[in-house]
C-alpha cells in the first residue's frame, strides 16, 4: 500500500505487497522487495536496491549522494538485504568511483537512531549499530559484529566476526574478530567470551581460542608472535580467522591490549 502522500516515481520497482508511508519520497532508481515496509518521512534515491522484509523507520536517508569531496555525482550503487531494522534518522550512501562504486548492507541488521553509514562501507549480516554510530568511509564490519552506541569508526577500518565494541569508543585500528575493544581510543580487552559461547561452540575450541590469544598478544610484536604459534593452534579454525585478519592486506593497524 502507499500512501496518498507519497511521492513514488513511476520508474521505481516496488513489489505489490510494498508499504510505502506518509510523505515518503522514492526515486526513480529504486528497487525494494516484497513485504518491506517504509514508515512516514522516509528518503530513499540514487541507484539503491533494497531486498525483502525491511523495516525502515521516519526520517531515514538511503542513497543520497556520499559525504565525500572527490564525489561528482557519477552513478554508484547502495544494496540492502533482507529482515533489517533501519531506525529513525539513519543515514546510509552509495559508493564512489574511487572505492568501488558500492555500499553493501547484508541480511537481518540492527541500525538504531542516528546511526551513519558512509560511501563504500561493507556491512555483513547481524551486525548491531547502536545509537549514533557513524561508520566512516570504506569501513568494513563483519558478521554478528556489535558496536556500541556514540562510538565511531574511522575510514578503512575492519571490524572482525562476532567483535564488540563498547560505547563512546574511536575505532582507529582494525578490532579482531571475536575480540571485545573499548576506551577513549579503542584498545583491545580480550575476547567476546559470551558472544562465543552463545554461538554454541564447544568449550574446548573457546579454550584453544583463548590460549592462542594470550600467545598473540604477549608482547607487540605481533609478526613474530603468531610466527611462533604452535600447530595446534594454527589448525583451530577460531584462532585461523584471527591469523587471517591480522595478516590480511590493510590500512590501519591492528587493536591491541598495547595500543594507545
Amino acid at each position: 500500500m502507499i500512501h496518498k502522500t507519497a511521492i513514488v516515481d513511476s520508474k521505481a520497482k516496488i513489489s505489490e505487497d510494498v508499504t510505502v508511508g506518509p510523505f515518503s519520497v522514492i526515486g526513480s532508481d529504486v528497487e525494494i522487495g516484497k513485504g518491506t515496509k517504509i514508515q512516514s518521512h522516509v528518503s530513499i534515491i540514487g541507484n539503491t536496491k533494497i531486498g525483502k522484509n525491511n523495516n525502515i523507520y521516519p526520517f531515514a536517508s538511503l542513497g543520497n549522494d556520499p559525504q565525500d569531496l572527490k564525489y561528482k555525482g557519477e552513478k554508484t550503487k547502495l544494496e540492502i538485504g533482507d529482515n533489517n531494522k533501519i531506525r529513525e534518522y539513519v543515514t546510509i550512501n552509495p559508493g564512489t568511483n574511487g572505492g568501488g562504486g558500492l555500499t553493501k548492507i547484508g541480511n537481518n541488521c540492527l541500525f538504531m537512531v542516528s546511526a551513519h553509514i558512509a560511501h563504500d562501507c561493507f556491512v555483513g549480516n547481524n551486525v548491531i549499530l547502536a545509537n549514533n554510530v557513524p561508520l566512516g568511509g570504506h569501513a568494513h564490519i563483519d558478521d554478528n559484529a556489535i558496536i556500541g552506541g556514540n562510538s565511531a569508526v574511522q575510514q578503512f577500518t575492519r571490524v572482525g566476526k562476532s567483535a564488540m565494541i563498547g560505547g563512546m569508543c574511536g575505532v582507529v585500528r582494525d578490532i579482531i574478530p571475536y575480540g571485545i575493544a573499548h576506551g577513549n581510543r579503542s584498545v583491545l580487552q580480550g575476547l567476546n567470551l559470551i558472544g562465543l559461547r552463545r554461538k554454541n561452540l564447544p568449550n574446548k575450541e573457546i579454550i584453544t581460542l583463548s590460549d592462542a590469544y594470550k600467545e598473540i598478544f604477549k608482547n607487540e610484536n605481533l609478526t613474530e608472535n603468531l610466527k611462533n604459534l604452535s600447530n595446534e593452534f594454527k589448525n583451530n579454525q577460531l584462532v585461523a580467522e584471527v591469523i587471517g585478519f591480522i595478516e590480511k592486506d590493510k590500512r590501519r593497524p591492528i587493536c591491541t591490549p598495547f595500543s594507545k
